[in-house]
């Protein structure tokens, strides 16, 4: 066995730990000259590259090995590249296999694609042209690593107690969480619409000492103003027109516990009057009533606005402001925190599958990177719509793409409409209108532009060099 650029070595009886973390490219070539080119070209991407003069010696190495991405030649004594193919998908599923050859022809293409090789390169090649291929392999296959990983982790979460999400920016808010949890104080919760800020206050009761008791929790824009004050501290029999018996308030339903004031920006200014008597004194007056009552309860405001803008034009009290955010926790939206979509997707698909009765196995490689991509203007919330609607929509046992919607696949197909509206023109100046439109819409991201336009990152820089097309 020739291992000309060899990082791993098979006979080793115990792999080093620091070098296991890399992802493992084999090269297969019987030709010294060519296998030479081949791992030349492929120095610098990271990951190890070994490199094996036989097919045998590759299935032995496969057979024992963890391999990401294969480059075979096809045509080899003994054992030939799709054979390799063949065996490479049989230890695993994931590994992504790449085929050259000097005997192109479009039926052995079409055999290769047909067994399940990731793409087919004709010698000679163009060195960049090999390189984008192996790289888009290995992004592929690092994407369906993460989507096994979610798939086998049997993570439990009760529905409802636990904040999912475990990037960076969400450390300071699992930190917060457990500081207000253990002091009993007023809280303010900042975050776009659908980010989980009924989900934070949760938490922070059911870690408190006040988990035994109630948590109350109720929408200040759901409410009309005429009534949403009688609903917070009640009522005495007569206070008004149809008040024929005496009703105690949600402060009052809350005693010893918490009450969650969403959207607490929608509070008339007279509402907030009385909700800072509550923070100051912990009394109120029920509608209609002349004595004060005393309550023990825990505030936990949100709002999903900027309550300083709100505060300078006046619709705000700036001494509710300050008494509800003696710790404000802000959650940040998916689009900062991309890192827990897979995460996010995974809990949604046991839920409801687990409710909807309906076996699944999780969702393609190409589901998440689309998930992946997609800016989620309505957070978390929309992101479980989506997982819930593909699960109802999937017709096998995980998501494939057409069970999404419009807007998550948007990024990945393009529409094409936009040609209706161009004066005739010949191919070569439609294909150039669209690589210069796709590059500047997507500022400039070759990878993202390719993906959009359908075609690998080589032939999209061959394309711009053709062209000349300045990004």
């Amino acid at each position: 066995m020739n291992m000309q650029a060899i990082s791993i070595d098979p006979q080793d009886d115990e792999p080093n730990p620091s070098v296991n973390i890399r992802p493992v490219i084999m090269v297969t070539e019987d030709d010294l000259a060519m296998r030479g080119l081949v791992t030349n070209v492929l120095d610098g991407i990271d990951a190890h590259v070994v490199a094996m003069d036989s097919s045998q010696e590759a299935l032995d190495y496969l057979e024992n090995n963890k391999v990401a991405v294969v480059v075979t030649d096809l045509r080899m004594p003994r054992v030939d590249g799709l054979k390799v193919l063949q065996f490479a998908r049989q230890c695993s599923e994931l590994t992504q296999v790449i085929l050259m050859t000097g005997y192109a022809t479009v039926e052995s293409a079409v055999e290769c694609l047909k067994a399940g090789a990731f793409d087919y390169i004709c010698k000679p090649f163009e060195n960049v042209e090999l390189r984008h291929t192996v790289e888009r392999a290995l992004e592929h296959w690092n994407l369906s690593q993460e989507n096994m990983r979610l798939r086998e982790e049997n993570r439990v979460f009760s529905e409802g107690d636990v904040i999912i999400g475990k990037s960076s920016a969400m450390d300071e808010v699992h930190h917060l969480i457990h500081a207000a949890a253990a002091y009993d104080c007023s809280v303010l919760v900042t975050g776009e619409s659908g980010s989980g800020k009924e989900l934070v206050a949760r938490q922070i009761h059911m870690k408190s000492p006040r988990r035994e008791n109630s948590f109350v929790a109720i929408n200040c824009a759901a409410i009309p103003e005429q009534i949403i004050e009688s609903e917070l501290f009640g009522y005495q029999k007569g206070a008004f027109t149809g008040a024929d018996r005496a009703k105690p308030g949600l402060f009052e339903t809350a005693n010893g516990g918490t009450i969650f004031l969403d959207e607490i920006n929608n509070a008339s200014m007279s509402l907030q009057a009385k909700l800072l008597r509550v923070l100051q004194d912990a009394t109120f007056y029920r509608l209609g009533d002349t004595e004060p009552r005393r309550v023990n309860v825990r505030v936990i405001a949100a709002t999903n606005r900027d309550v300083p803008g709100l505060i300078a034009q006046e619709h705000f009290r700036e001494d509710l402001y300050y008494r509800l955010r003696v710790i404000e926790i802000h959650i940040p939206s998916l689009r900062d925190r991309r890192d827990d979509v897979p995460l996010l997707a995974s809990y949604f698909i046991e839920k409801y599958a687990k409710r909807f009765n309906k076996p699944m196995e999780g969702m393609a490689t190409r589901v998440l990177g689309a998930l992946m991509r997609h800016d989620w203007p309505g957070n978390v919330r929309e992101l479980e719509n989506v997982i819930q609607r593909a699960i109802i929509l999937s017709r096998g046992v995980q998501i494939e793409m057409d069970s999404l919607t419009p807007e998550i696949t948007q990024g990945v197909e393009l529409s094409g409409r936009a040609i209706d509206h161009m004066q005739p023109q010949t191919l070569e100046e439609v294909e150039v209108y669209f690589i210069r439109k796709t590059l500047r819409e997507t500022s400039g991201d070759r990878a993202l532009c390719a993906e959009i336009l359908g075609i690998d990152k080589s032939t999209l820089w061959r394309k711009i060099k053709r062209y000349s097309i300045e990004e």
